[in-house]
């Protein structure tokens, strides 16, 4: 019933950007919190950003200031973007929704997507 599907990923050098797009189905977007996860080989995954239904935002150090987090309720759509991208920010890009406490704790979200790769070469 609750669909989020993912687009926008790529590959880039780095210093280049990058938007991210979830486009969400099957429920009332604005009762859920998202989020924006990524995870890469070998690695956890691991919480990027997150906003709010009031609209507060919450982001992970190591993208504070390089990436911003947003939505469209009319079009229940999220969006991620990336700018000042590092190799580092590689992964799959997952879109996330629930009614959370933790907005940067995976184990909070109930509805995932299929995930959008990014890859930044150096």
């Amino acid at each position: 019933q609750v669909q989020l599907v993912e687009s926008g990923g790529g590959s880039v050098q780095s210093g280049g950007s990058l938007r991210l797009s979830c486009a969400a189905s099957g429920y009332t977007y604005s009762s859920y919190c998202m989020g924006w996860f990524r995870q890469a080989p070998g690695k956890e995954r691991e919480g990027v950003a997150a906003i709010d239904r009031d609209g507060s935002t919450t982001y992970a150090d190591s993208v504070k200031g390089r990436f911003t987090i947003s939505q469209d309720n009319a079009k229940n759509t999220l969006y991620l973007q990336m700018n000042s991208l590092k190799p580092e920010d590689t992964a799959m890009y997952y879109c996330a929704a629930g009614v959370v406490l933790r907005p940067l704790e995976k184990s909070e979200y109930d509805y995932w997507g299929q995930g959008t790769q990014v890859t930044v070469s150096s």
